[in-house]
């Protein structure tokens, strides 16, 4: 089948190499002409994806990277995995429009376009169907299905990838979800039907507003516990010993990601835009996990205070710049917050993370001023403090133990005289 997949980044890329593996003739299409580039060269910018894998399935022509839109025409079926950004804290589904009135123009009878991008309940039916009905003239469930899956790829785990994962599906109406359970079963292992894409839609924001509330909850509680000189790492690991009614989250310089600082706000928003009422859950998680950089700069001061250290002046060695171990991926980084806010105070930034690509000339992802550094015995020696905020596997931590005067660690990975734990 010819499949088209939108979108070739961390859940597009994926899910367009799996196809083509499993036997359909895949178009991969974005508008990013450098990244088309890259898979073109057979060069993966995604952890999940090695470039050997890619490599073959470009050498066996199963997978056509493109930026043209002519190159979608004939698709059997549709995946739309683009970006769905917040801008001044309402959704950008302009991506998932410009997606939908481009496959408008090659949509024919019997075709199957899937929504993956996350969004509010309700995007599927309200809005993406309307546009391909508009551009195409057909009707959808009458001339073609529709449906919506949503994305559960997590970047670098070396447990549960695409095939693995159970996949969560839905359609507008019987027809169509036959036709994307079909479609999704030639992929993965376990297919899960919703009753309707608004469940499926929902399932996907409580999936992630749910590790949202959960790592809030014990990011105040490690503030607090801190205060009251209790060992809240210690705390969690009896609690984590009941086998029923707790599941283990832990402390951390915040949250990042496409999914946890940005998807939760798309159920706040709709509650309040549809219901007149706020979530108050969402935005107290939202306030406490996007203050916890604020919390590591003032136990980085309080800690430098203690050495009889100034942050002003001060040499400070970040140690992870990606929003999570195991991916080179900084979307939405507290990293990047924590370095602008140590560089506003006069510290001397230097970071290292060797999952992360050093940044291009108009890369605003990482705050000017931070000077990028591999993290060798010079460098944290040279370092009046170090603050560990990704636990990459690649760091030599016994270096650090060795080498550094002070360590802030936020991942609880060290244990020394000099490590102080968030």
């Amino acid at each position: 089948m010819r499949v088209v997949v939108i979108g070739q980044g961390y859940a597009g890329l994926p899910l367009a190499v799996r196809a083509a593996e499993a036997g359909h003739r895949v178009v991969g299409y974005d508008v990013d002409e450098h990244r088309v580039k890259q898979l073109v060269a057979g060069e993966s910018y995604v952890e999940d994806v090695p470039a050997e894998r890619l490599r073959k399935v470009l050498a066996s022509s199963a997978y056509q990277p493109t930026v043209d839109p002519q190159d979608c025409a004939g698709f059997g079926v549709a995946v739309i995995c683009v970006p769905t950004p917040l801008r001044d804290g309402v959704p950008d589904l302009s991506f998932i429009e410009a997606s939908g009135r481009m496959l408008a123009c090659h949509l024919r009878r019997g075709a199957l376009v899937v929504l993956e991008s996350t969004t509010y309940p309700g995007t599927t039916e309200e809005l993406l169907g309307p546009i391909l009905e508009e551009g195409s003239g057909l009707s959808a469930g009458r001339d073609f299905h529709l449906g919506y899956s949503p994305e559960r790829i997590d970047p670098g785990n070396p447990v549960w990838h695409l095939e693995n994962t159970p996949k969560v599906i839905s359609g507008i109406d019987a027809a169509s979800l036959e036709a994307v359970s079909a479609f999704y079963a030639s992929l993965v292992r376990t297919v899960v039907p919703a009753a309707g894409c608004k469940e499926a839609e929902l399932a996907k924001l409580l999936e992630n507003t749910f590790r949202h509330v959960n790592i809030a909850l014990v990011n105040e509680l490690a503030m607090f516990a801190h205060e009251l000189g209790i060992d809240v790492w210690g705390a969690i690991d009896l609690a984590a010993t009941k086998p029923f009614g707790f599941q283990r989250f832990t402390p951390g310089p915040g949250v990042g990601g496409h999914c946890l600082p940005i998807d939760p706000s798309y159920l706040s928003w709709r509650v309040e835009r549809t219901l007149g009422q706020r979530f108050r859950f969402v935005e107290l998680a939202r306030d406490i996990n996007g203050h916890m950089p604020d919390y590591v700069v003032r136990r980085l001061t309080e800690g430098l205070n203690a050495r009889g250290r100034a942050v002003n002046g001060s040499r400070v060695l970040l140690l992870g710049l990606a929003y999570k171990a195991g991916t080179g991926d900084v979307r939405e980084s507290p990293s990047a917050r924590v370095a602008q806010l140590l560089l506003r105070l006069g510290a001397q930034v230097r970071a290292a993370d060797p999952q992360v690509a050093a940044p291009g000339p108009d890369d605003e992802a990482e705050p000017r001023g931070v000077v990028r550094v591999e993290a060798t015995a010079e460098e944290l020696r040279a370092a009046d403090a170090v603050i560990l905020l990704v636990d990459q596997a690649e760091f030599d931590y016994d270096a650090v133990l060795e080498h550094a005067r002070y360590v802030l660690d936020c991942r609880r990975r060290l244990r020394g005289p000099a490590v102080e734990v968030l």
